[in-house]
């Protein structure tokens, strides 16, 4: 014999299966939320005062978004279906960001081992951002916002 408390589905139909699918769904949106790095968190201070959503263009029009990624970064980075309009999300953003640092800040490329320092030159100046003198006042700016 079955009681209500067996099942919070069975015998309610479409609205029991509604609820499950809704369940699942908010459950998968709040594993997939990116989590921020004190790093992360401090270059999106510096590149828009941690704006979260209709952040003005930086770059002269060339950047989007919270951390203000160009398109050449983007398109390193891209999946298939992805817009670059998604950048102007925050998350999408720490996505971007967390995939160049994959592609770009890795020990096998610096052959040493990679530091917020170069994370932060690399995100300022490209894959080479980190041996670039232009970088370093962007690395100060990051690093007083981590402080």
């Amino acid at each position: 014999m079955e009681t209500r408390t067996q099942s919070n589905t069975k015998g309610h139909g479409r609205d029991g299966e509604k609820h499950m699918i809704f369940s699942a769904l908010m459950t998968l949106a709040i594993a997939v939320s990116v989590s921020i790095t004190p790093l992360q968190s401090a270059i999106w201070q510096v590149e828009t005062s941690q704006c979260e959503s209709d952040c003005p263009k930086g770059d002269n029009g060339a950047a989007t978004g919270p951390l203000q990624i160009h398109r050449a970064c983007w398109e390193d980075v891209k999946r298939d279906g992805e817009n670059y309009s998604d950048c102007e999300g925050l998350d999408y953003s720490i996505e971007v960001f967390q995939r160049y640092m994959r592609r770009y800040a890795t020990e096998k490329r610096l052959k040493r081992c990679v530091t917020d320092q170069d994370r932060a030159r690399i995100w300022n100046g490209g894959p080479n951002g980190y041996k670039k003198k232009s970088t370093e006042k962007y690395w100060k700016l990051v690093q007083k916002e981590m402080k």
